[in-house]
């Protein structure tokens, strides 16, 4: 499989969810929006708002504060004016990472970026510098729990639509194109099978290791000051942590 396994941050990246749960909850509010923008209110008919509410529920988000979310957006259609917006730039020794946002103000964003990356030594490139390191997919975490039949999922995903599926010791991992995404998970949901994640998701084509504990550090204070800014959607990057 192109890429590293889900499994090797999922530990990691739970942990600063759970430590930053209200700030997480609003970036999913501000997904939902634009959803809601997008294709409607209605989650039969917006397969945009149903992949970003499987999310938000795999972050633990209540359903009671997702319907709100979206009643909200659905009141504010004329008021919500989100904008896709990516960057990419290089962290220490060269690490390539891409930063998506959204926002309704280019200059702020676009400046905390920045400021992102000068704080941890690095610094930003031009569209597409290090895009063509990454594959764009669709990636989706099962749990490895008790009932869970490796060749059913597996029949389940690849029927759907997956173009691959790996067996991992804490769990099942199934990549997609972004296209299939949504019929896939839809797919392996209806089963009942235990989904700890679901997104479309930029894997590194290679990983790339910092020795240096400086750079480490450095690297880790970029990863922070993006994770901190409520523009900053998602972080990806092909550091081998």
């Amino acid at each position: 499989m192109a890429g590293h396994s889900k499994f090797a941050n999922i530990k990691h990246r739970k942990e600063k969810q759970d430590s930053k749960r209200g700030k997480v909850f609003t970036k999913l509010g501000r997904e939902i929006a634009v959803a809601v923008k997008a294709g409607g209110s209605d989650l039969d008919s917006n397969s945009r708002l149903r992949d970003v509410v499987a999310k938000a529920k795999a972050a633990n988000m209540s359903n009671d504060t997702i319907d709100r979310s979206i009643k909200k957006a659905a009141g504010e259609l004329d008021s919500v004016n989100y904008e896709d917006v990516t960057y990419e730039g290089y962290g220490p020794n060269g690490i390539a990472v891409i930063v998506q946002a959204l926002t309704d103000n280019r200059t702020r964003t676009v400046a905390n970026v920045r400021y992102a990356f000068t704080k941890g030594g690095g610094n930003m490139g031009t569209s597409g510098s290090v895009a063509f390191q990454f594959d764009h997919v669709g990636q989706i975490a099962v749990e490895a729990a008790d009932g869970v039949d490796e060749d059913a999922l597996m029949m389940v995903a690849l029927d759907a639509g997956a173009r691959d599926f790996a067996a991992h010791e804490e769990g099942f991992e199934i990549i997609t194109d972004p296209t299939d995404f949504s019929a896939v998970r839809e797919a392996i949901e209806a089963e009942g099978f235990p989904i700890l994640s679901a997104e479309i998701t930029m894997l590194p084509k290679t990983t790339a290791k910092l020795d240096d504990s400086e750079d480490i550090k450095k690297m880790n204070k970029i990863l922070d000051f993006l994770e901190e800014d409520d523009d900053v959607q998602d972080v990806y990057h092909n550091w081998e942590m």
